[in-house]
């Protein structure tokens, strides 16, 4: 099997045409580039940017996204600065559709990503929340609301995008039973499993998914099939998905078979029935 991947991944970068390898070559090293900056690169129109783009994503080889392009790597995620600027409008009408599902004087978790972070800014005005979380960013943004009880969990700060992490932080997780669980993830497989890079993070989700009544995944369409090394939880674990883009019908399938709720925001409403 591995020797198939082999030569079928050969064959897909001997098909390519020289600029196409020079974007794939960019790409893979800086982690994410736009269109308009490749076409500038590139001195060509950023509609042939966007045919080679498609050609590289059909072969597997990268990852689209509004407006540009990423690697596709099962072991390293894309930079946290370079996230924040990826679909950064689909991820505040993610939050906003989030948000109407949170009641006030509710209790919740929220966890690391910069979907849950847009999350955060728009929960901000809601009343008398009670907000556990291991981002930094989040609880600074939550705290400027004087009508929210923000409480951050311990452990390592991490310097790439202020997550805290570790032992100390699953620990403390464990202490509370919160009403909703608010996750990110950077991948769902195929078959439903829900995946991310770091096993320390993984871990504090897992613990986050154990202590809440109400789990609410918040993900933007480019995750669907993305891979990424380390499993989460089975979808079935948690209680509604919140995206941008209605997923593939192979995902709506499995989602309607688990029931979970999917909640999409291009459309602005709910597409499965409560489970």
């Amino acid at each position: 099997m591995e020797q198939k991947k082999t030569k079928s991944n050969r064959l897909n970068l001997e098909s390519l045409s020289a600029r196409q390898r020079e974007i794939l070559n960019l790409v893979n090293e800086v982690g994410f580039s736009s269109i308009d900056s490749l076409a500038s690169q590139f001195d060509v129109t950023p509609q042939t940017i966007r045919r080679d783009i498609n050609r590289l994503c059909s072969n597997k080889l990268l990852q689209r996204h509004h407006g540009g392009a990423s690697r596709t790597s099962s072991v390293e995620n894309v930079d946290y600065n370079t996230r924040q600027t990826i679909l950064n409008q689909e991820k505040k009408r993610i939050a906003e559709m989030v948000a109407q599902q949170i009641p006030d004087r509710a209790s919740l978790f929220i966890n690391l990503g910069t979907t849950t972070e847009e999350v955060a800014k728009v929960l901000s005005q809601h009343k008398r929340l009670k907000v556990i979380t291991n981002n930094l960013n989040v609880a600074v943004t939550m705290s400027q609301n004087e009508d929210c009880e923000v409480i951050v969990a311990g452990g390592m700060v991490r310097h790439r995008d202020q997550g805290v992490t570790g032992e100390a932080t699953v620990e403390f997780i464990r202490q509370f039973k919160v009403d909703y669980g608010i996750i990110g993830v950077s991948g769902i497989d195929e078959d439903g499993t829900l995946m991310d890079y770091d096993y320390h993070e993984v871990r504090v989700a897992r613990e986050i998914i154990n202590n809440s009544r109400s789990v609410f995944l918040v993900t933007d369409h480019t995750k669907f099939t993305r891979n990424a090394m380390v499993r989460i939880a089975d979808m079935s674990e948690i209680d509604a998905i919140f995206t941008d883009k209605n997923p593939p019908m192979h995902f709506r399938e499995l989602l309607k078979s688990k029931e979970v709720a999917l909640y999409v925001a291009e459309k602005n409403e709910k597409i499965s029935s409560e489970p």
